[in-house]
C-alpha cells in the first residue's frame, strides 16, 4: 500500500525510489512533527542502509512539490516536516519547554481571522499560525 505522499509525488510524475518510499512512508504514517535526524531514525530502523543525506534529498523533493510542509518552529534551530492535506487545516502550539507541537483548529479564531482581514479590506487567501507557550504555573 503505498503512502499519502507517494500518492501525491505519483500524481505529479514524482520519479519514485525505494529510498524515498521510505522516507515517504515513515513522513506520512508520523503522528507528529519530526525534524530530519527523527525521519532518519526512523527510516533507519527499517533500512539500516540509508543515509541521512537520502532522507535530506527526499525531504526537499517533496517539499519542492508541495507534499510536505517543511516548518521553522524556532525554538530549536531545526526544520520540522508534516504532510500537506488540504482538507485538513489547523494551527500549532508549540510547548517551549518540551519542544512538543500541539495541532489545534478552533471555529472562533478562524472567523475573529476573517473578520480581521475583512476589516482591514482584505481577504485571506492563506495563513499560519503558531502559538509559542509554555505551561502555566501552578498555584
Amino acid at each position: 500500500m503505498s503512502s499519502t505522499i507517494e500518492q501525491k509525488c505519483l500524481e505529479q510524475g514524482v520519479k519514485m525510489t525505494d529510498n524515498r518510499r521510505l522516507v515517504a512512508k515513515v513522513l506520512s504514517n508520523s503522528s507528529d512533527h519530526p525534524d530530519v535526524e527523527e525521519v532518519y531514525s526512523r527510516c533507519a530502523e527499517i533500512n539500516p542502509n540509508i543515509g541521512i543525506a537520502t532522507v535530506y534529498r527526499a525531504l526537499k523533493v517533496f517539499e519542492e512539490y508541495n507534499v510536505i510542509a517543511k516548518h521553522d518552529f524556532g525554538n530549536t534551530g531545526k526544520a520540522r516536516y508534516e504532510v500537506i492535506d488540504e482538507d485538513d487545516h489547523h494551527d500549532h502550539l508549540v510547548d517551549i519547554t518540551t519542544d512538543t507541537v500541539h495541532e489545534f483548529f478552533n471555529e472562533e479564531l478562524e472567523k475573529l481571522k476573517e473578520k480581521i482581514a475583512r476589516d482591514m479590506g482584505f481577504e485571506i487567501v492563506d495563513h499560519r499560525l503558531d502559538l509559542y507557550c509554555r505551561p502555566l504555573k501552578k498555584k
